[in-house]
């Protein structure tokens, strides 16, 4: 599909030669609507098109009310998670060919607030996260006088490297059985990025989190479903770090 962007809202114009496909998406305002439905749209697609340039197709030209969360468009910023025939996903990084599908049914992430269609409310796993301390904690600085840089070996960054790369796109909360039954639950999300400060050996907050996560919605209501790991588009593992955060609460790691 041709794409040419503009200013706020990308242009997305008919493809010269294409095949359609049928676009299912859920509709819901939670201050009018007491459930969703459904729209249905036929959009135009090739073989490079995402499932979230059509759904833009239908914005630009059938129909402006959808309500989607989308920015950066190369799996980057995390916004446009959604499911996507029901499996959580990030919509400008899922192929239509890819589905092997000629219906494509759209519809806001489970486990969080809607408020308009596809776009859902973020502020609890936000509020979750910044809980988490998400910075190095110590009493020095590598800015201070007289002190140099806190270097690592590789192994060292090893260790946290790949819970480093989490986007916050909320994947991971959205595919949690444990976050469908307890609201409160700190949540996959939240854990793997308590887990890569806690083992980063420059920071000295790894009691602080260990506190934080040892509660009753905190880390002992995993039950390892694994889920979160299996849908995360940048490849973070949030059960292993449960798993190893576990560890340390029970003395096996220090």
């Amino acid at each position: 599909m041709a794409v040419e962007t503009i200013s706020k809202t990308p242009e997305v114009s008919v493809p010269v030669s294409s095949d359609f496909i049928i676009l299912r998406i859920s509709r819901f305002n939670s201050e009018t609507d007491s459930s969703p439905t459904f729209a249905e749209f036929k959009v135009p697609v090739q073989k490079w098109t995402t499932v979230l340039e059509a759904i833009l197709f239908v914005k630009q030209n059938l129909d402006h009310s959808v309500a989607v969360r989308y920015s950066c468009r190369q799996a980057s910023c995390g916004s446009c998670g959604m499911q996507i025939n029901g499996k959580p996903s990030l919509a400008c990084y899922t192929k239509i060919s890819e589905l092997n599908s000629n219906i494509v049914t759209v519809e806001p992430m489970h486990n969080f607030p809607i408020i308009r269609d596809l776009a859902v409310d973020f502020k609890q796993m936000f509020a979750t996260h910044k809980k988490m301390k998400p910075y190095i904690i110590r009493k020095d600085s590598e800015i201070t006088s007289g002190t140099k840089e806190f270097l690592q070996t590789p192994e060292d960054v090893e260790k946290y490297l790949q819970f480093s790369y989490c986007i916050k796109c909320g994947l991971c909360n959205s595919s949690c059985p444990t976050m469908a039954t307890d609201t409160s639950f700190i949540g996959p999300q939240g854990l793997a990025q308590a887990y890569r400060y806690v083992v980063d050996n420059r920071d000295d907050g790894k009691k602080e989190r260990l506190k934080i996560i040892d509660q009753s919605h905190g880390i002992w209501r995993c039950h390892f479903a694994g889920s979160c790991s299996h849908v995360c588009p940048k490849g973070v593992d949030p059960a292993m770090a449960i798993q190893l955060l576990r560890g340390y609460l029970l003395g096996f790691r220090k």
